[in-house]
């Protein structure tokens, strides 16, 4: 075979394999992980792996019987076997996600973990204000505008989320603001259902305006200076060790 001449031509033809090599790692490592969260996610749910099985042979049941009905039971058979082995996993994937936020639903940093975790073009910015004893109000940028989720002590969040608000109302101009807090007290919003949450808002932005915002937002910076740590604390992480942690990451 012979050679291109064109060296730009070869660099795009090499930067192509590049990233299907890329993309076919990311893959692996995907399956990989999946496959060490059914591990570790099996030992713990002791009823996972029965309802996966009730679920993958009902539906192939299910399928077998409809395909009788119309003398095509075995094309039916293969749609039952696929159809069962995808709600077989989605059954998976749903009581995983349960289990891992009911581990982390009252741990410190469960919000800002969860929010870095969003699916879609979401800009987080974790812990734009604290405080010493790790309350934290992280910005979201998306579609629906701009996005300031508290986690922490509701007295004490309270006002640090008005604070914030104020100052970001002065650069985003009519940009809608929305306001959470995660808790389970009355008008909070559980750990759990905080994607969702934030999914099922409208969208009123466009993505050349959410870059405009991330660009004025960033200037603001963190009004603390406080950076907590990146995902939850584990149980029993001691609220005094936590403070100094925070306070020497601030230069207090």
């Amino acid at each position: 075979m012979a050679r291109s001449n064109d060296p730009a031509a070869d660099r795009a033809k090499a930067a192509k394999a590049e990233a299907k090599k890329a993309r076919k790692t990311a893959s692996r490592e995907r399956w990989k992980q999946m496959w060490q969260a059914f591990q570790m996610q099996r030992k713990e749910d002791k009823a996972l792996l029965p309802l996966m099985a009730a679920v993958f042979v009902g539906t192939i049941v299910v399928a077998i019987l409809i395909g009788l009905l119309i003398s095509k039971w075995w094309l039916f058979l293969i749609v039952g076997v696929l159809l069962g082995a995808l709600l077989a996993f989605i059954l998976f994937t749903r009581r995983l996600e349960r289990s891992v936020y009911t581990k982390n639903e009252d741990q410190l940093g469960a919000a800002g973990w969860a929010l870095d975790n969003m699916r879609g073009s979401w800009r987080v910015t974790q812990g734009v204000a604290t405080t010493t004893h790790a309350d934290a109000v992280h910005r979201v940028i998306g579609r629906p505008g701009i996005i300031l989720v508290a986690e922490g002590d509701a007295g004490r969040v309270r006002g640090l989320l008005a604070q914030e608000k104020k100052r970001v109302a002065r650069l985003v101009g009519d940009t809608p603001i929305y306001e959470f807090t995660v808790g389970k007290g009355e008008g909070q919003v559980p750990l759990r259902k905080l994607q969702r949450t934030l999914q099922k808002l409208p969208s009123n932005i466009s993505g050349d305006r959410m870059d405009s915002l991330e660009g004025r937002l960033s200037a603001l910076g963190s009004r603390s200076g406080a950076q907590l740590p990146r995902g939850p604390l584990p149980q029993g992480a001691k609220m005094r060790s936590m403070q100094r942690t925070v306070r020497r990451r601030s230069g207090r």
